[in-house]
């Protein structure tokens, strides 16, 4: 495509894209033509073209633009797309509606910017390159994580940040929603997680226990904020992954619940300060029935067959100190209480697979998650591999090419960040999930990569933007078009620049 022309300019970049001279116009006279099932992607184009453009799309037997399924595109899968672009006519196909709805964010990305905006735009001609686009993804798991337990966000922003997700063609929605920090989703067996788990004395503690913010913070979902969330998410082709940390990371709820924990008599509060807790829940059985009804009720909401259940980041010290553990630790016939862990995890990931869904936790060697877990590796490209061969499904996640909360670069002027080092639009680029060297075999069990936001140091949704954006972008292009060269990403994104402050993102230069 040539980046001589913006509108070609597309974020991420399509399998085969061939620009030909000419141009489609829609206009107010435009109508659609919908075959059986493409209905959710008529409706997608409408809203999302609505407000810029004012125009109806109404639906007409013979009409100009035509989205249409068709179940003999097998080459396409499930999110894969053809758009055919004519002076005359405009053709989207796929094979499954999500593909469909892929092909939708292409025409508003080869529509002019303004189309993107909030509010009407007079003036503008709504033009489109004529063009043949075949467009499959690499990956099926394009992920980013939103971690709203540390700092909640209110649901206006995540449905804003599930659109802006949408137009990249991001497919997982990873929701962070409990830590030691805060529980932001509400159990109706269990009201004191958010009565008090989602409530804490004050908003932000540096990594040295500096205070920055002596203000509480609080914050919760409804259920039928949740709701409404998943169905805006899967309107747009998105899976919202819920996030229930366990057995660590589980702060806010001892401080909820503290008959849940090792030490039942002990009094806690939501955790102020960031890093790593040595709170843990308990082994009794109370403890399962806890995890069991919660997780039940997470299932309620949220339909994606993945939910996450952290796992990692979980000291042992109260479990070698407690007499309880000890006991369930011989009775289970495990070497040491350490090995509780491993133990805990197998019963939840059972529980959850019994359930229709499939487990997935956060892995600091890629070796200790039980069989049946999806392995999130985020401390070492290679721990991905390693899981891979073992069988298990991956996501690669390495932490200094996918988490958004370091800082972008080493200028003095730079918000604060997570220390240890800048992750640049460059390290988000040059991370290939899938090594071209990985074995077939291994290759097979690499889902894709997600990037991640945790939110010690992003307490606004601007301060969200800022990190995300542009670096999300990257990610989202080699997750669905696989490596490039920098001199094309770029190029690209020098377009792409120009849709991102249409939607008013507040993104890093």
């Amino acid at each position: 495509m040539p980046s001589s022309l913006p509108r070609t300019s597309l974020i991420p970049r399509p399998t085969k894209a061939r620009i030909k001279p000419g141009h489609f116009t829609f206009d107010a006279d435009t109508r659609l033509r919908i075959t059986d099932g493409a209905e959710p992607a008529a409706d997608l184009l409408r809203t999302l073209l609505a407000s810029a453009t004012g125009l109806p799309l109404t639906p007409a037997a013979d009409a100009p633009v035509v989205l249409a399924l068709d179940t003999a595109l097998r080459g396409l899968g499930n999110e894969g797309y053809g758009l055919t672009i004519g002076p005359h006519s405009l053709l989207l196909r796929a094979r499954d509606v999500t593909g469909l709805l892929r092909g939708v964010q292409t025409i508003r990305q080869l529509l002019p910017a303004e189309a993107l905006a909030a509010s009407p735009q007079p003036g503008v001609g709504w033009t489109v390159p004529c063009a043949d686009i075949t467009d499959i993804p690499r990956l099926p798991w394009r992920g980013a994580m939103l971690d709203v337990a540390r700092h909640f966000q209110p649901l206006s922003y995540l449905l804003r940040y599930v659109d802006l997700l949408a137009l990249h063609k991001i497919n997982v929605f990873h929701l962070h929603l409990t830590d030691d920090q805060g529980w932001r989703m509400p159990v109706s067996a269990y009201p004191k997680l958010t009565e008090i788990g989602g409530h804490r004395r004050q908003s932000m503690i540096g990594p040295n226990g500096d205070r920055y913010d002596g203000t509480p913070h609080s914050g919760a979902y409804t259920r039928a904020e949740l709701a409404r969330l998943v169905d805006h998410a899967a309107a747009r082709g998105i899976s919202v992954m819920p996030e229930i940390e366990m057995p660590g990371h589980v702060r806010a709820a001892l401080a909820a619940y503290p008959h849940l924990g090792n030490q039942p008599e002990r009094t806690l509060d939501v955790w102020t300060r960031w890093g790593v807790c040595d709170t843990t829940l308990g082994v009794h059985e109370e403890v399962f029935d806890f995890c069991r009804t919660v997780l039940e009720e997470v299932m309620d909401v949220f339909p994606s067959p993945y939910l996450h259940i952290g796992g990692d980041e979980c000291p042992t010290t109260e479990w070698e100190q407690s007499p309880a553990a000890r006991t369930r630790a011989r009775i289970e016939g495990l070497r040491n209480p350490a090995a509780l862990h491993g133990w805990f995890l197998h019963r939840i990931g059972t529980f959850l697979t019994r359930q229709g869904r499939r487990p997935v936790g956060w892995a600091e060697t890629g070796t200790e998650l039980p069989e049946g877990f999806t392995v999130m590796a985020w401390r070492d490209p290679a721990h991905a591999l390693n899981a891979a061969r073992r069988g298990h499904d991956v996501i690669n996640s390495y932490y200094r090419a996918t988490y958004l909360d370091y800082p972008q670069s080493a200028d003095p002027d730079e918000p604060p960040g997570q220390p240890g080092g800048v992750v640049g639009l460059r390290d988000v680029h040059g991370h290939d999930p899938l090594p071209e060297t990985a074995p077939p075999r291994t290759a097979a069990h690499v889902l894709g990569t997600q990037a991640h936001l945790w939110t010690e140091y992003a307490a606004t949704p601007a301060r969200i933007e800022y990190l995300t954006y542009p670096r999300l972008c990257a990610l989202a292009d080699g997750g669905w078009s696989g490596p490039s060269t920098w001199t094309d990403f770029s190029s690209r994104m020098e377009g792409h620049t120009a849709r991102l402050d249409v939607l008013k993102v507040n993104r890093h230069p």
